[in-house]
């Protein structure tokens, strides 16, 4: 593995299990100190930590809900603290409150936005304070965004298009900073949530092109792209990785 990433310093919300925990790991092997967050769970996120040093870099969680602006705020500080800077910042917290119009609270629809969309924009506004011109910020949104083929996501597929006109917005106001922002749209990937062989996955497999999920690593590569040096002039985008979902 190359050592695209040495010496930065990056913060992943959510990087306890499933596509965050890949991209902790991911991160690190290609030599960036990497903190998680992480909201019930610290016996897990230690074991990402551990994980993440095997690869000689420094690695931290933090106990923090993205629901919570403020705490969120916090824990990007405590990142610049102990690391010195931040570089890199990987919007991975994310919920789905699943439930058709007529069933779906309020207050699942609340919470969806408090994560979803103002955790992010709480722990972008947080960090970009920090960030020298090669910054990233990489959000993981939802190839929901541009296609919800099923009752019951309507929340979940708003808050993921409401990611693609921020980053859109936001790129024009970090742009001149040489900050870049942009979204990972995954299809359906293989986690202990949403896991490949259950009868909700049969029922998705045969909208993909290629006719499988994702795995974790597969996003967490994309996501290693755009923190790279290499993809310093995308910005303001939405990439779809998706299997062909969305085609």
């Amino acid at each position: 593995m190359t050592q695209r990433l040495n010496k930065k310093r990056a913060l992943v919300t959510g990087g306890s299990r499933g596509i965050g925990a890949a991209i902790v790991k991911r991160l690190a092997s290609e030599g960036a100190d990497v903190a998680l967050t992480y909201v019930s769970n610290p016996d897990r996120a230690d074991e990402v930590v551990k994980a993440a040093m095997a690869h000689g870099v420094q690695a931290f969680a933090i106990k923090a809900d993205a629901a919570d602006p403020a705490v969120t705020m916090q824990a990007v500080d405590r990142v610049v603290e102990k690391f010195g800077g931040i570089d890199i910042l990987v919007n991975n917290a994310g919920v789905l409150m699943m439930g058709q119009i007529d069933d779906l609270s309020l207050e699942a629809f609340d919470r969806t936005y408090e994560i979803n969309i103002r955790g992010v924009f709480a722990a972008t506004k947080a960090a970009v304070r920090h960030m020298k011109p090669g910054g990233r910020i990489i959000n993981i949104g939802s190839c929901n965004a541009d296609r919800m083929p099923f009752a019951g996501g309507s929340a979940y597929a708003m808050s993921k298009s409401a990611l693609v006109g921020l980053v859109k917005g936001l790129s024009r106001d970090l742009g001149p900073r040489g900050i870049t922002i942009n979204n990972i749209q995954p299809g359906p990937v293989d986690t202990d949530l949403n896991p490949a062989t259950s009868d909700f996955a049969k029922s998705l497999l045969p909208l993909m092109s290629l006719g499988r999920y994702s795995t974790a690593d597969e996003i967490a590569g994309m996501v290693a792209y755009l923190a790279s040096p290499e993809s310093g002039y995308i910005t303001g985008a939405s990439l779809t990785i998706d299997g062909g979902f969305t085609a």
